[in-house]
């Protein structure tokens, strides 16, 4: 087992962000590729098992520690930020409604999880999937085309939705091998930010898995989404915005302070430029205040907790457009650069507000709840 703890999660964090995640993250955003070095110090740490219970070898941590994890993580790599909110998000899935063996291979590092739920044709309706799946024998047939899939070519299994196989519901969830086959991952993913998370369309053609691989019962997947999968996402999500803002601030401050030689003067001595990071500041730590909010309502069953869960991911991505957008703007013409460290900060915080649920669609669900309405 692991010896990582609540106390010392902080100074483990630092060490691998400082010896192994930060200095791949360049190469990972040049090249597009997934960040294997991070995420195999990730697991040689025991982190992947965070969510997991100690009985079956993990650490037992809770959502706080993820989003500490996430939001550390993100300062440097964004794209391995992004890989471990999905697995966080799958894992604890897997931990409630997984069978003993599958749980100690995530407790161990042996299975690097995510989410298989958006599909090209319900657009950002995550919750109401098209895909199928239909008894076969002993065994279930699922076909669909999955719209995004994170880790798609280096996940262990996805937790994959369909449509009920004959119950009421929206939806039922599967833990499906990434190897099985009539999956089939549809080209790399080469986007503007993020391009080391190795998001992929994934098809599925007459994928046969067991009826054991069941998670949750037929047509209950709603419920499973909404209680377990959206709490974690949302605020891992929020986690990883609040990590780039947090990067942008510190990066932006030290590049605003260098001097120069000839003039004896530094972008921090005009007030214009002191008046951009006091916002991107004010504006990171409001973010951030939320956040840990939103953990202490959801860890403390305050009757505000759906709120502040909404709340989160949609104020945390929009306040990380706006800083990122401050932080080019403050180091100006530098901020192109690679070397100063917001450009791609700048790129990688661009995806939180279309990761399903949207941000637009977040902005409904909260209008709702204020006027009390139902969500759905």
């Amino acid at each position: 087992m692991s010896s990582v703890t609540s106390a010392n999660l902080g100074e483990t964090l630092e060490a691998l962000c400082h010896d192994t995640i930060a200095p791949a993250a360049p190469e990972v955003d040049r090249a597009g590729s997934f960040p294997d070095r991070a995420i195999d110090a990730v697991r040689a740490a025991g982190l992947l098992g965070a969510l997991s219970s100690r009985d079956i070898g993990g650490l037992g941590l809770g959502l706080r520690e993820a989003s500490l994890v996430v939001r550390r993580v993100a300062q440097d790599c964004g794209s391995t930020a992004m890989v471990l909110c999905m697995h966080y998000s799958g894992a604890a899935v897997v931990e409630a409604l997984g069978d003993r063996e599958t749980r100690q291979a995530v407790a161990a590092g042996r299975h690097l999880s995510t989410l298989a739920f958006s599909e090209a044709g319900s657009r950002s309706h995550f919750w109401a999937p098209l895909g199928t799946a239909a008894r076969n024998g002993s065994g279930i047939v699922l076909n669909a085309r999955k719209s995004w899939v994170t880790s798609a070519t280096r996940a262990t299994a996805y937790v994959w939705s369909s449509k009920p196989i004959a119950a009421e519901g929206l939806s039922t969830l599967w833990l499906v091998p990434a190897k099985s086959p009539g999956l089939s991952v549809r080209g790399p993913f080469d986007g503007l930010g993020l391009r080391g998370n190795d998001s992929s369309p994934v098809s599925a053609e007459n994928v046969k898995v067991p009826a054991s691989a069941m998670l949750g019962g037929d047509g209950k997947g709603f419920d499973i989404m909404m209680g377990t999968v959206l709490p974690v996402f949302q605020v891992l999500n929020a986690s990883f915005s609040v990590g780039a803002m947090e990067a942008a601030v510190t990066r932006t401050a030290g590049h605003a302070a260098q001097r120069y030689g000839h003039v004896d003067l530094a972008l921090a001595d005009l007030p214009t430029i002191r008046a951009g990071i006091a916002r991107m500041r004010i504006k990171t730590d409001a973010a951030a205040t939320l956040l840990d909010d939103t953990i202490a309502a959801a860890s403390g069953g305050r009757a505000d907790a759906v709120l502040r869960i909404l709340e989160c991911k949609a104020m945390a991505g929009e306040t990380a457009n706006e800083v990122l957008d401050l932080a080019m703007r403050t180091c100006g013409g530098q901020a192109f650069r690679r070397e100063v460290g917001v450009e791609r900060l700048f790129r990688d915080a661009r995806a939180a507000g279309v990761m399903s649920p949207t941000t637009d669609l977040l902005y409904d669900f909260i209008g709702k709840a204020v006027c009390g309405l139902p969500l759905f």
